[in-house]
């Protein structure tokens, strides 16, 4: 039902089925379609508390129909990630689309566990579909092993997937080295088994710089 054309643009094909994305992104669209808003971008009541308490604004809408939409955000690069009943863990600025199939919510990260305007949660996406997930630039997705813990900078981190423990370690940035940090620096570490996507450059954030 996904698929892209060229790298910025996201191509939905409907029979009558849904998907949900970020307001505002639908660039065009055919055949017959119908639009609904979405409160807050988790499941139910806890959902919009918790997006609430944390200031993320993620505005959701819901397209349902029968045709082809099309959707793309601020020409940034799409990638697409497939669902098998496991988990993805993304930031909320990040997430374009997913299936409606597809269960959305936030998770906990920790003091220091997102990037500036994304609070202290992750959203989260569950089930079997698929997902479309922004980058600034082409997205490189890095595998953690167990032999092998990878070390991401904050600003960086797109999202992730897998049997992956996340925690956060200080350490120094590359702002750091170039003197434009300021406080304590300070690095994701993801150990276990599952995939990371970082983007090759990086949005101001909270969490590299405290």
């Amino acid at each position: 039902m996904f698929r892209l054309q060229g790298s910025k643009v996201l191509a939905v094909d409907m029979t009558g089925d849904a998907v949900k994305a970020k307001n505002g992104s639908m660039v065009a669209y055919d055949g017959q379609m119908t639009f609904k808003k979405l409160s807050g971008g988790g499941e139910g009541l806890r959902g919009m508390v918790t997006r609430r308490l944390t200031g993320e604004q993620m505005t959701v809408m819901e397209v349902k129909g029968q045709g082809t939409c099309w959707f793309a955000d601020r020409a940034s690069e799409i990638n697409l990630v497939g669902l098998r009943g496991d988990t993805l863990y993304v930031e909320a600025g990040n997430l374009l689309a997913t299936d409606a199939g597809l269960r959305t919510g936030t998770t906990f990260t920790g003091l220091r566990g997102a990037a500036q305007g994304n609070g202290l949660f992750t959203t989260t996406v569950e089930g079997h579909g698929q997902a479309a997930i922004t980058s600034d630039g082409p997205a490189v997705v890095l595998r953690v092993s167990p032999q092998y813990p990878l070390i991401v900078d904050p600003g960086a981190y797109v999202a992730h997937q897998g049997n992956v423990r996340q925690s956060f370690q200080s350490g120094v940035t590359f702002r750091t080295l170039l003197g434009e940090g300021g406080g304590e620096a300070f690095q994701i570490r993801f150990e276990g088994d599952g995939l990371v996507y970082v983007q090759p450059s990086e949005r101001n954030t909270i969490a590299g710089d405290l």
